[in-house]
């Protein structure tokens, strides 16, 4: 049986290795056309702010690694183009030589990931203007920086901010234009109003309700022009969104939502016999909203990466799906989401409770207690949980991680009343802030 997928991060890396360890006599083609296979995008924005000391510190595997020591046919490089179901071909460029390949496939995975989304500006072409999604891209940002004072990053969702905390880090000054109300639009606007504030409190400039409408400079870039004013700038770093990379599957009947996002069921299926999506560049089913969506995460593509690799062999597998959860730093500050949002909620159409609370992380008397502000989400009447919102010091990544396992498990909001938590004054309260909060809220019936 021959594999061929395409693209060597996380989706693509993962569903190969349960391949390898699941089917001994596989035949395995990777087809990347990067030249850097299973890296952790997610921490490059701490190589720019060198609290990672090396771009090669995120590798997981290498290359090497993996034809040596795996049998992989890990190639580098090669650009797909096209992708043909009825002859189960793929071809496409080897970029090095302008080759062309193909090569046959008996079970195929699309796993392209995402890439950044760049806006047609006038002067786009400048030097002095990037992005931030590959190895590459990073070092390309580090090698610019040595004269650059201002930076302008255009983008205020989570990329911009953790790039913003990195930029400051290194002693750059920082501005942040983002077109709508409001920074990390996961989030409603009353919880974002915690992270406007602490970005004016790190000297960040945040222009709000401004759009970008050309980038100016001879060769290089030296002022952003926007709806509502001009502002000079060293260095731009895009940051408005992804969108998957699936324009080459075009024309192949693979059914796909309008944003470029292959369609595919729990087992990681696509609509075409024997082809195979997941990561960045699929669908992933979202369990409370119980419909498709396109929430792109590295934990996310690893799982879906896995499952569809164990599908591919044989062993049926389910891809349970998602609940849209996500934590970030900025500064001082974890930004933590699950769930629903009130927008997504309304959006829905769902009736829902809101309540909020102001807690602490450990307990009250105990030194060193750090504020959180929780806002949770639950429906009218039966009180399922449908979200949460959490920002503060310590201890947030563990309540979203709480929230996150009681929305999986379909729990209702004074089940939280129930759950047995770990408490001991220097680690928590004797009732953990989510429970204070249902305590103190729960409708009695």
């Amino acid at each position: 049986m021959h594999y061929v997928i395409i693209g060597g991060d996380a989706a693509g890396m993962s569903a190969a290795m349960e391949i390898v360890r699941n089917d001994p006599d596989s035949q395995i083609t990777t087809l990347e056309k990067g030249h850097i296979y299973s890296y952790g995008q997610c921490g490059l924005p701490y190589v720019v702010g060198k609290h990672v000391p090396s771009s090669t510190d995120v590798i997981a595997r290498s290359v090497e690694m993996f034809r040596s020591k795996y049998g992989i046919d890990a190639k580098t490089g090669y650009e797909v183009t096209k992708v043909d179901n009825i002859n189960k071909t793929v071809s496409g460029e080897i970029l090095q030589t302008r080759e062309n390949f193909i090569l046959n496939y008996d079970r195929l995975l699309i796993a392209t990931g995402a890439t950044p989304v760049i806006p047609k500006w006038d002067g786009g072409h400048l030097l002095g203007i990037h992005t931030i999604k590959t190895i590459p891209n990073t070092e390309a940002i580090i090698s610019d920086l040595e004269n650059v004072q201002q930076v302008t990053i255009i983008g205020g969702g989570y990329i911009g901010l953790e790039m913003a905390e990195n930029f400051v880090s290194i002693g750059k000054k920082v501005r942040i234009i983002q077109r709508s109300n409001q920074l990390a639009g996961i989030f409603d606007n009353d919880v974002a109003s915690f992270i406007h504030e602490h970005a004016k409190e790190n000297n960040i400039e945040v222009l709000l309700n401004e759009e970008v409408q050309s980038l100016k400079g001879v060769n290089r870039v030296n002022t952003v022009i926007t709806d509502k004013g001009s502002y000079p700038t060293d260095l731009v770093l895009v940051a408005v969104g992804v969108k998957p990379t699936t324009e080459f599957l075009k024309g192949t009947g693979i059914e796909m939502q309008l944003n470029g996002a292959v369609v595919v069921n729990n087992h990681l299926e696509t609509n075409l016999d024997s082809i195979y999506a997941a990561g960045d560049c699929a669908t992933h089913f979202h369990r409370i909203k119980e419909l498709n969506d396109y929430i792109p995460l590295g934990t996310t593509a690893n799982k879906q990466g896995r499952i569809a690799g164990l599908n591919m062999i044989g062993q049926r597998t389910e891809f349970k799906g998602i609940v849209g959860t996500s934590i970030m730093k900025f500064f001082n500050l974890a930004l933590g989401k699950t769930g629903l949002s009130e927008k997504e909620a309304k959006k829905l159409g769902i009736s829902y409770e809101v309540h909020v609370q102001e807690s602490t992380d450990i307990a009250g008397y105990y030194p060193g207690k750090e504020t959180m502000h929780i806002k949770l989400i639950y429906s009218v009447g039966d009180q399922q949980l449908l979200g949460g919102q959490i920002i503060g010091g310590n201890g947030v990544d563990k309540r979203i991680d709480v929230l996150a396992t009681a929305l999986y498990h379909q729990m209702t909001f004074s089940e939280l009343l129930d759950l047995d938590l770990a408490y001991a004054p220097p680690f928590n309260g004797v009732w953990d802030p989510l429970q204070q909060l249902a305590k103190r809220n729960t409708v009695k019936k």
